[in-house]
Order: structure tokens, then C-alpha cells, then sequence
């Protein structure tokens, strides 16, 4: 039975706390070479920049893509718990502008590894639909807790401004103030 990138998820065996460490390690340091737009780094130099051995990395992440799938799925899940966090401590409006503020510095550095994933597994991919879903599910709930106290114009649809909030992210050359200006922009028009 072949073993498929999705089954090598740190969920689906117990970790021993050394080993959560070194791949909360890899996962860190891997995050930052891609972020700084390193997306043709090498095995080993993550290794080394995680203060781990190779096989180390490799026992945990078995090829690149693995590693890629493991960035991106821990990049997602932190984006959604941070939603809910907002979700049930924030002001909803303030929760709203927060969480998108929040989504276009994700989406904003994902660029590059997401179309790399999309090239290797596709869109339909087990990752990118549970990502898709989780992302969906943050919106939604934002949303709707803004419309809910009348912040927020009733008509919008967590679609509309998933469209409208990931337009922001796609401008090439893009800087973080252009970014803002225009989240500013898609805020005041969804503001009842």
C-alpha cells in the first residue's frame, strides 16, 4: 500500500516531545526561507537552519513535498484557530477587520508555496480542500458574527469577500501599505 504525503501528518501517530519539537523546528525555519522567497531551498539547508540533522528532517518530512504540505497545513490551521480566538474574544467588528488584516498576511506569503502545491497535487487535493474548508468556515463565522450585531452589510457573502479580500493579496509588486489601503477600501464597503 503506498503511503500518501497527507498519511505522514504529525496527527496521524503520537509524537514523543523531542520529536514534536524538532518538527515544530523544521516546520519554523522552513516557514521563514519560504517567507523570505527562498521557495528553491534545499533539504539540508532547512535541516541546518533548524539545528537538526538531515535525517532528522527526513524522518518527518520524507521529500520536499512533504515538508511544502506540512508548512501549508500548519499555516492554515493557525490562520482558522486564529479566527476562532478572534471570534470569541474580539468586538465583531473589529474581530472582522482583524481577522482579514490577518488573512492577507497569510495569503500574501503563501503565494509562491501555493502554487507550488497546486502544480504538484493539484487543487482538488485532500490538503488544499480541507485548507479551502477551514479558510471558508473562519470567513463565514467572522462574517456573520459582524452582520449579527449589524456591523456588517447583510448582502455580502463570505465568498464575496473571500473574492474581494484575496484580490488584495494578488497585486504583483504589492507593497504591505498598498495591501492595507485596499483592505481598508473592501472594510468600508462591507461596513453597514
Amino acid at each position: 500500500m503506498s503511503q500518501t504525503t497527507s498519511d505522514l501528518r504529525p496527527e496521524a501517530r503520537p509524537m514523543r516531545a523531542d520529536a514534536r519539537r524538532n518538527y515544530e523546528r523544521l516546520i519554523a525555519a522552513a516557514r521563514e526561507m519560504f517567507r523570505d522567497g527562498d521557495t528553491d531551498t534545499s533539504l539540508e539547508a532547512v535541516a541546518r537552519r533548524a539545528g537538526v540533522g538531515i535525517g532528522t528532517l527526513y524522518r518527518h518530512f520524507p521529500n520536499r513535498l512533504a515538508l511544502l504540505e506540512g508548512i501549508y497545513r500548519d499555516e492554515v490551521d493557525a490562520l482558522g484557530s486564529r479566527g476562532q480566538t478572534i471570534l470569541e474574544n474580539a468586538d465583531p467588528w473589529d474581530g472582522l477587520a482583524q481577522f482579514l488584516h490577518d488573512f492577507v498576511d497569510y495569503a500574501t506569503t503563501k503565494r509562491a508555496l501555493f502554487q507550488e502545491l497546486v502544480d504538484a497535487i493539484g487543487r482538488d487535493s485532500e490538503l488544499l480542500t480541507h485548507s479551502r474548508a477551514v479558510i471558508e468556515s473562519a470567513f463565514t463565522d467572522v462574517l456573520s458574527k459582524a452582520q449579527d450585531a449589524g456591523v456588517a452589510k447583510t448582502e455580502v457573502t463570505a465568498s464575496d469577500l473571500m473574492r474581494l479580500v484575496g484580490g488584495c493579496t494578488m497585486m504583483p509588486g504589492s507593497t504591505d501599505d498598498q495591501r492595507k489601503r485596499m483592505l481598508d477600501v473592501v472594510l468600508a464597503g462591507i461596513r453597514a
